[in-house]
Protein backbone atom coordinates (compact mmCIF):
# COMPACT_ATOMS: atom_id res chain seq x y z
CA UNK A 1 0.00 0.00 0.00
CA UNK A 2 1.08 3.63 -0.57
CA UNK A 3 2.58 5.65 2.24
CA UNK A 4 2.43 9.47 2.82
CA UNK A 5 3.21 11.24 -0.25
CA UNK A 6 6.55 13.12 -0.70
CA UNK A 7 5.62 16.87 -0.36
CA UNK A 8 7.66 18.68 -3.32
CA UNK A 9 7.62 22.07 -4.56
CA UNK A 10 5.13 21.90 -7.58
CA UNK A 11 6.84 21.96 -10.99
CA UNK A 12 7.44 25.04 -13.01
CA UNK A 13 5.80 23.74 -16.11
CA UNK A 14 3.35 25.50 -18.51
CA UNK A 15 -0.26 25.54 -17.60
CA UNK A 16 -2.66 23.48 -18.78
CA UNK A 17 -4.66 26.25 -21.28
CA UNK A 18 -8.59 25.37 -21.01
CA UNK A 19 -11.95 26.63 -21.85
CA UNK A 20 -14.71 26.22 -19.84
CA UNK A 21 -17.60 24.63 -21.30
CA UNK A 22 -20.90 24.04 -19.54
CA UNK A 23 -22.97 20.84 -20.50
CA UNK A 24 -26.69 20.45 -18.45
CA UNK A 25 -27.12 23.19 -16.65
CA UNK A 26 -24.18 24.77 -14.47
CA UNK A 27 -23.40 24.35 -10.75
CA UNK A 28 -23.68 27.06 -8.19
CA UNK A 29 -19.87 26.78 -7.10
CA UNK A 30 -17.92 29.69 -4.86
CA UNK A 31 -15.13 31.60 -5.79
CA UNK A 32 -12.94 30.80 -2.54
CA UNK A 33 -9.33 28.84 -3.53
CA UNK A 34 -6.31 27.80 -1.53
CA UNK A 35 -3.76 30.13 -1.82
CA UNK A 36 -1.01 28.28 -1.06
CA UNK A 37 0.31 24.55 -0.12
CA UNK A 38 -0.39 23.62 3.48
CA UNK A 39 3.24 23.17 5.22
CA UNK A 40 4.35 19.96 5.74
CA UNK A 41 4.08 20.91 9.67
CA UNK A 42 0.84 21.86 9.37
CA UNK A 43 -0.34 19.38 7.10
CA UNK A 44 0.55 16.85 10.12
CA UNK A 45 -0.62 18.12 12.65
CA UNK A 46 -3.85 18.53 11.14
CA UNK A 47 -3.67 15.00 10.09
CA UNK A 48 -2.75 13.37 13.17
CA UNK A 49 -6.47 15.65 14.64
CA UNK A 50 -8.27 14.88 11.96
CA UNK A 51 -7.15 11.29 12.36
CA UNK A 52 -8.19 11.09 16.12
CA UNK A 53 -11.53 12.68 15.30
CA UNK A 54 -12.53 10.10 12.63
CA UNK A 55 -11.71 7.77 15.71
CA UNK A 56 -14.62 8.82 17.51
CA UNK A 57 -16.78 10.51 14.44
CA UNK A 58 -16.17 7.54 11.99
CA UNK A 59 -15.79 4.71 13.81
CA UNK A 60 -17.29 2.28 11.60
CA UNK A 61 -15.19 3.14 8.59
CA UNK A 62 -13.16 0.47 7.50
CA UNK A 63 -9.33 0.27 8.45
CA UNK A 64 -7.76 0.31 4.96
CA UNK A 65 -10.47 3.38 3.88
CA UNK A 66 -9.31 5.50 6.83
CA UNK A 67 -5.71 5.24 6.69
CA UNK A 68 -6.05 5.94 2.87
CA UNK A 69 -8.06 9.30 3.59
CA UNK A 70 -5.18 10.62 6.09
CA UNK A 71 -2.48 9.39 4.27
CA UNK A 72 -3.60 10.31 0.56
CA UNK A 73 -2.84 14.04 -0.28
CA UNK A 74 -4.96 15.11 -3.18
CA UNK A 75 -4.10 18.06 -5.06
CA UNK A 76 -6.60 20.92 -5.39
CA UNK A 77 -7.15 23.00 -8.91
CA UNK A 78 -9.11 26.00 -9.64
CA UNK A 79 -11.50 25.36 -12.69
CA UNK A 80 -9.15 26.08 -14.83
CA UNK A 81 -7.38 23.12 -13.23
CA UNK A 82 -4.38 24.69 -11.95
CA UNK A 83 -2.71 23.71 -8.97
CA UNK A 84 -3.51 25.90 -5.84
CA UNK A 85 -2.60 23.55 -2.83
CA UNK A 86 -3.54 20.03 -1.46
CA UNK A 87 -5.92 18.73 1.13
CA UNK A 88 -6.39 15.09 2.58
CA UNK A 89 -8.87 12.92 0.73
CA UNK A 90 -11.13 12.75 4.19
CA UNK A 91 -11.26 16.77 3.46
CA UNK A 92 -12.10 16.73 0.07
CA UNK A 93 -14.45 14.08 0.42
CA UNK A 94 -16.56 15.71 3.06
CA UNK A 95 -19.58 17.62 1.39
CA UNK A 96 -19.32 20.15 4.45
CA UNK A 97 -15.46 20.78 3.15
CA UNK A 98 -16.74 21.20 -0.69
CA UNK A 99 -19.70 23.50 0.43
CA UNK A 100 -17.63 25.69 2.69
CA UNK A 101 -14.52 25.94 1.11
CA UNK A 102 -14.93 25.01 -2.69
CA UNK A 103 -12.75 22.61 -2.30
CA UNK A 104 -12.01 20.91 -5.61
CA UNK A 105 -9.39 18.19 -6.27
CA UNK A 106 -8.19 16.30 -9.76
CA UNK A 107 -9.62 13.60 -10.76
CA UNK A 108 -9.17 10.68 -13.56
CA UNK A 109 -11.23 8.15 -15.04
CA UNK A 110 -9.92 5.22 -16.92
CA UNK A 111 -11.66 3.71 -19.34
CA UNK A 112 -9.88 0.67 -20.56
CA UNK A 113 -10.90 -1.61 -23.56
CA UNK A 114 -9.64 -5.17 -24.51
CA UNK A 115 -8.53 -6.37 -27.96
CA UNK A 116 -12.35 -7.17 -28.78
CA UNK A 117 -13.25 -3.30 -27.94
CA UNK A 118 -15.15 -4.49 -24.62
CA UNK A 119 -15.36 -1.85 -21.82
CA UNK A 120 -14.03 -2.79 -18.32
CA UNK A 121 -16.23 -2.44 -15.60
CA UNK A 122 -16.01 -2.33 -11.81
CA UNK A 123 -18.60 -2.45 -8.83
CA UNK A 124 -16.71 -0.39 -6.12
CA UNK A 125 -16.18 -2.42 -2.50
CA UNK A 126 -18.90 -2.13 0.13
CA UNK A 127 -15.99 -0.85 2.27
CA UNK A 128 -15.44 2.85 0.12
CA UNK A 129 -16.68 5.81 1.51
CA UNK A 130 -18.10 6.74 -1.16
CA UNK A 131 -20.68 5.07 -3.56
CA UNK A 132 -19.85 2.00 -2.30
CA UNK A 133 -20.99 -1.19 -4.53
CA UNK A 134 -21.87 0.83 -7.88
CA UNK A 135 -20.96 0.11 -10.99
CA UNK A 136 -18.44 2.15 -12.97
CA UNK A 137 -15.60 2.45 -15.57
CA UNK A 138 -12.14 0.72 -14.69
CA UNK A 139 -10.72 2.93 -12.86
CA UNK A 140 -11.50 6.46 -10.89
CA UNK A 141 -9.12 8.09 -8.50
CA UNK A 142 -6.85 10.59 -7.58
CA UNK A 143 -3.22 11.93 -8.64
CA UNK A 144 -1.84 12.73 -5.57
CA UNK A 145 0.32 15.38 -4.32
CA UNK A 146 3.69 14.21 -5.00
CA UNK A 147 6.46 15.00 -7.89
CA UNK A 148 5.81 12.48 -9.96
CA UNK A 149 2.11 12.79 -10.24
CA UNK A 150 2.45 16.61 -10.42
CA UNK A 151 3.88 16.57 -13.99
CA UNK A 152 1.81 18.81 -16.34
CA UNK A 153 3.17 18.24 -19.54
CA UNK A 154 1.37 16.27 -21.96
CA UNK A 155 -1.02 15.04 -18.51
CA UNK A 156 1.66 12.61 -17.36
CA UNK A 157 1.14 13.05 -13.75
CA UNK A 158 -2.30 11.99 -14.39
CA UNK A 159 -1.25 9.09 -16.43
CA UNK A 160 1.40 7.59 -13.93
CA UNK A 161 -1.68 7.97 -11.33
CA UNK A 162 -3.73 6.18 -13.62
CA UNK A 163 -1.46 3.00 -13.58
CA UNK A 164 -0.23 3.08 -10.09
CA UNK A 165 -3.89 2.61 -9.29
CA UNK A 166 -4.99 0.37 -11.89
CA UNK A 167 -2.33 -2.07 -9.52
CA UNK A 168 -3.24 -0.95 -6.64
CA UNK A 169 -7.46 -1.51 -7.37
CA UNK A 170 -7.50 -4.35 -10.47
CA UNK A 171 -3.92 -5.76 -10.13
CA UNK A 172 -3.10 -4.80 -13.66
CA UNK A 173 0.91 -4.76 -13.53
CA UNK A 174 2.29 -1.65 -15.30
CA UNK A 175 3.93 -3.73 -17.95
CA UNK A 176 0.48 -3.94 -18.87
CA UNK A 177 -0.63 -0.54 -18.97
CA UNK A 178 2.43 1.57 -19.69
CA UNK A 179 1.65 5.44 -19.64
CA UNK A 180 2.32 6.18 -22.87
CA UNK A 181 -0.56 4.41 -24.19
CA UNK A 182 -2.95 6.11 -22.19
CA UNK A 183 -4.96 8.77 -24.51
CA UNK A 184 -5.99 11.71 -22.23
CA UNK A 185 -9.76 12.76 -24.51
CA UNK A 186 -11.12 15.21 -22.12
CA UNK A 187 -11.91 16.86 -19.28
CA UNK A 188 -14.69 17.52 -16.92
CA UNK A 189 -15.95 19.76 -13.39
CA UNK A 190 -18.64 17.97 -11.65
CA UNK A 191 -20.30 18.00 -8.04
CA UNK A 192 -21.67 14.88 -6.62
CA UNK A 193 -23.28 14.07 -2.85
CA UNK A 194 -22.79 10.19 -1.62
CA UNK A 195 -24.58 9.83 1.85
CA UNK A 196 -25.15 13.43 3.10
CA UNK A 197 -21.82 13.65 4.62
CA UNK A 198 -19.75 12.80 2.13
CA UNK A 199 -19.46 13.41 -1.87
CA UNK A 200 -17.12 14.15 -4.80
CA UNK A 201 -16.12 17.65 -6.51
CA UNK A 202 -13.73 16.96 -8.84
CA UNK A 203 -12.18 18.16 -12.33
CA UNK A 204 -11.62 14.80 -13.57
CA UNK A 205 -9.23 14.04 -16.33
CA UNK A 206 -10.14 10.61 -18.71
CA UNK A 207 -8.19 8.32 -20.05
CA UNK A 208 -8.62 5.40 -22.38
CA UNK A 209 -6.57 2.82 -22.91
CA UNK A 210 -6.93 -0.41 -25.59
CA UNK A 211 -4.87 -3.31 -23.86
CA UNK A 212 -5.55 -7.06 -23.11
CA UNK A 213 -4.35 -7.41 -19.49
CA UNK A 214 -4.36 -9.30 -16.64
CA UNK A 215 -6.37 -8.74 -13.52
CA UNK A 216 -6.19 -9.61 -10.04
CA UNK A 217 -8.82 -7.46 -8.23
CA UNK A 218 -7.79 -6.07 -4.73
CA UNK A 219 -11.49 -6.63 -2.51
CA UNK A 220 -10.31 -3.71 -0.41
CA UNK A 221 -11.08 -1.88 -3.24
CA UNK A 222 -13.33 -3.65 -6.20
CA UNK A 223 -16.55 -6.21 -5.54
CA UNK A 224 -16.86 -7.16 -9.02
CA UNK A 225 -15.18 -6.73 -12.34
CA UNK A 226 -16.65 -7.22 -16.02
CA UNK A 227 -16.39 -6.69 -19.72
CA UNK A 228 -19.29 -5.55 -21.26
CA UNK A 229 -20.44 -4.85 -24.83
CA UNK A 230 -22.24 -1.58 -25.87
CA UNK A 231 -25.30 -3.38 -25.58
CA UNK A 232 -24.43 -4.95 -22.35
CA UNK A 233 -23.81 -1.74 -20.72
CA UNK A 234 -27.45 -0.05 -22.24
CA UNK A 235 -29.08 -3.20 -20.38
CA UNK A 236 -27.04 -2.43 -16.93
CA UNK A 237 -28.05 1.55 -17.46
CA UNK A 238 -31.70 0.42 -17.90
CA UNK A 239 -31.61 -1.96 -15.11
CA UNK A 240 -29.93 1.22 -12.89
CA UNK A 241 -32.72 3.85 -14.33
CA UNK A 242 -35.75 0.97 -12.95
CA UNK A 243 -34.04 0.08 -10.16
CA UNK A 244 -33.68 -3.59 -10.67
CA UNK A 245 -31.60 -5.95 -9.09
CA UNK A 246 -29.98 -3.16 -7.15
CA UNK A 247 -27.94 -1.45 -10.01
CA UNK A 248 -26.51 1.87 -8.96
CA UNK A 249 -23.55 3.71 -11.48
CA UNK A 250 -21.34 6.21 -10.27
CA UNK A 251 -22.39 9.90 -10.94
CA UNK A 252 -19.00 10.46 -13.00
CA UNK A 253 -19.44 7.50 -14.70
CA UNK A 254 -23.09 8.26 -15.89
CA UNK A 255 -22.34 11.71 -16.93
CA UNK A 256 -19.79 10.28 -19.18
CA UNK A 257 -21.61 7.55 -20.57
CA UNK A 258 -24.64 10.32 -21.95
CA UNK A 259 -22.29 12.77 -23.38
CA UNK A 260 -19.52 10.89 -24.53
CA UNK A 261 -18.49 7.50 -24.51
CA UNK A 262 -20.61 6.18 -27.49
CA UNK A 263 -18.69 8.43 -29.85
CA UNK A 264 -15.41 7.77 -28.05
CA UNK A 265 -16.47 3.54 -28.37
CA UNK A 266 -16.79 4.27 -32.05
CA UNK A 267 -13.65 6.24 -32.49
CA UNK A 268 -11.76 3.13 -30.23
CA UNK A 269 -13.25 0.92 -32.49
CA UNK A 270 -12.19 2.70 -35.63
CA UNK A 271 -8.85 3.62 -34.62
CA UNK A 272 -9.25 7.10 -34.94
CA UNK A 273 -9.68 8.08 -31.22
CA UNK A 274 -7.19 11.02 -31.79
CA UNK A 275 -9.81 12.67 -33.92
CA UNK A 276 -12.24 13.12 -30.73
CA UNK A 277 -9.29 14.46 -27.88
CA UNK A 278 -10.17 17.52 -26.47
CA UNK A 279 -8.08 18.62 -23.34
CA UNK A 280 -8.85 22.25 -24.08
CA UNK A 281 -12.36 22.24 -22.94
CA UNK A 282 -13.31 21.71 -19.53
CA UNK A 283 -17.01 20.49 -19.64
CA UNK A 284 -19.01 21.59 -16.69
CA UNK A 285 -21.58 19.19 -15.78
CA UNK A 286 -24.62 18.18 -13.46
CA UNK A 287 -25.79 14.82 -12.79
Amino acid sequence: MWGSPRRQPIPTLAPFSSAVHTLRSPHALGSRQRSSPLSLAAATRESEAGMAAAAGDDAGMDAVQRRLMFEDECILVDEQDKVVGHESKYNCHLMEKIESENLLHRAFSVFLFNSKYELLLQQRSATKVTFPLVWTNTCCSHPLYRESELIQENYLGVRNAAQRKLLDELGIPAEDAPVDQFTPVGRMLYKAPSDGKWGEHELDSILIIVRDVKLQPNPDEVADVKYVTREQLKELIQKADAGEDGVKLSPWFRLIVDNFLMRWWDHVEKGTLSEVVDMETIHKLKE
